[in-house]
């Protein structure tokens, strides 16, 4: 893990507030894997001196090209947006555990919420065979790479909380009408909000389905030394029956069954 200045190559809107960004950070695609993240601060202002988590979307070790997607959603994310080609962000990473690149001879499914879909891409572009993804947005113009995972050869099935596209309900409602079609040697991936992801776990947990899911948090150092982003697992030997776990450090991405869903 190295902290270095790092210039942006390209960046572009996708559409509404989601934008992209390419650095060139040959010292995190050496080793960044799927669901892991950067920690970038974005400029030289007092103003922003705390760094932004962000889930890589994409990371090439011949190039050193790594793309991150990111919606934008306050100061930080909006200066980030303005910047052009030639700037520079000091980017950390790659941080957090990453999810498990499935084997040839296992069907991947990812099941992604919001901007989480910005984050499994990676893995979609890493599994060996394509499978099936599951997108969930509010509305309509909330999705975003529905064509770059088609481009990958995955089938792609989306819902909207309020109907304007797909299935009308919560996204792990319509991945769950899709299991009994699941191969047995199937894997779930999960990114989005947190109740979608503790109601996957749920699901995959009953049905018998092995889930990994990223459970993104907000985050102050990013390297485990303040304990702004726990989350609650499974501890057997404690009275509770949970722990904390500091997601950056211990995830961010986690096997389904050691979240505590209590």
């Amino acid at each position: 893990m190295n902290d270095l200045p790092c210039p942006i190559l390209q960046c572009g809107v996708l559409h509404g507030a989601y934008h992209w960004i390419v650095f060139h950070a040959p010292h995190v695609t050496a080793d960044a894997l799927p669901g892991q993240f950067v920690h970038i601060r974005i400029g030289n202002s007092p103003e922003h001196i705390l760094r932004r988590p962000f889930s890589i979307s994409d990371a090439d070790p011949d190039t050193g090209e790594l793309t991150i997607v990111f919606k934008v959603v306050g100061a930080g994310t909006e200066l980030l947006a303005k910047m052009k080609p030639g700037d520079k962000c000091d980017v950390m990473g790659p941080l957090g555990t990453h999810y498990w690149v499935p084997d040839d001879d296992v069907y991947p499914v990812i099941v992604a919420g919001g901007y989480g879909a910005a984050s499994t891409l990676f893995l979609a572009s890493c599994a060996p065979l394509p499978g099936i993804v599951f997108i969930g947005a509010k509305t309509k113009s909330d999705f975003i790479l529905l064509d770059e995972y088609k481009e990958l050869g995955w089938r792609v099935e989306v819902a909207t909380d309020d109907g304007s596209r797909g299935y009308r309900g919560r996204v792990t409602d319509l991945m769950a009408s899709f299991t009994k079609n699941f191969p047995a040697n199937s894997m779930v991936y999960g990114c989005g909000p947190a109740p979608m992801l503790y109601d996957l776990v749920k699901k995959t947990d009953k049905i018998g389905i092995r889930c990994q899911v990223s459970m993104d948090q907000h985050m102050g150092c990013g390297v485990g030394a303040c304990y702004a982003c726990v989350i609650k697992v499974v501890d057997k030997d404690s009275p509770e029956g949970w722990r904390y776990s500091r997601s950056c450090k211990e995830g961010v991405v986690y096997p389904s069954e050691e979240v505590y869903c209590g």
